[in-house]
């Protein structure tokens, strides 16, 4: 008996840990490393220099400086240091933003249905439009510096909150946590 109420308790918490794995607003899209690539390989770090400017960077650009912190922040709990003279890994940013249309079907039993042709009503789906949002997109490039060599790479997206700055950061953070947790 108190073994059956044990494998429950487990099993209970394991589908409890998998569905707030699943509602995660952050989600990891691939993440690919050349053979024999390790972190621990490696000792400093920087950043390539952002080419964009002017509109392009309207209205998340306040952000990067806040994105290439928590960065640092996670490569360096991974042992690396960040170095701008001669650094062992480059670190390449991309970021796209993009506005997403969210839909919903139509139901022939909450939807009325469409006149076509003369004295005849027909029911056909369609998408109807309920709400805009912003996705957003980090491509996170590991370029060994000597060789001049991409040797991993890894892509997150996510919801971006236009209104709200500590989301936008909240969400940030948890998006470069979950790609760097990701790197062999």
């Amino acid at each position: 008996m108190m073994q059956m109420k044990v494998k429950h308790i487990i099993l209970l918490s394991i589908f409890l840990c998998l569905l707030v794995a699943a509602c995660s607003p952050i989600k990891l899209l691939d993440s690919e490393a050349d053979d024999g690539f390790r972190l621990s390989n490696y000792k400093t770090f920087d950043f390539y220099d952002v080419e964009a400017s002017g509109d392009a960077l309207q209205p998340y650009g306040a952000q990067l400086d806040f994105l290439q912190e928590q960065i640092t922040q996670q490569l360096e709990q991974r042992g690396l240091r960040r170095s701008s003279e001669s650094p062992d890994l480059k670190v390449n940013l991309g970021i796209v933003v993009a506005e997403e249309i969210q839909t919903r079907e139509t139901n022939i039993l909450t939807d009325p249905p469409f006149y076509v042709g003369q004295r005849r009503y027909t029911w056909k789906s369609r998408d109807v439009e309920v709400g805009r949002y912003q996705q957003g997109t980090l491509s996170l490039h590991l370029v060994d510096n000597k060789r001049n060599e991409l040797v991993w790479q890894g892509a997150a997206q996510g919801v971006v909150p236009e209104e709200n700055k500590a989301k936008l950061q909240k969400r940030i953070e948890e998006g470069v946590k979950k790609l760097v947790q990701n790197i062999p």
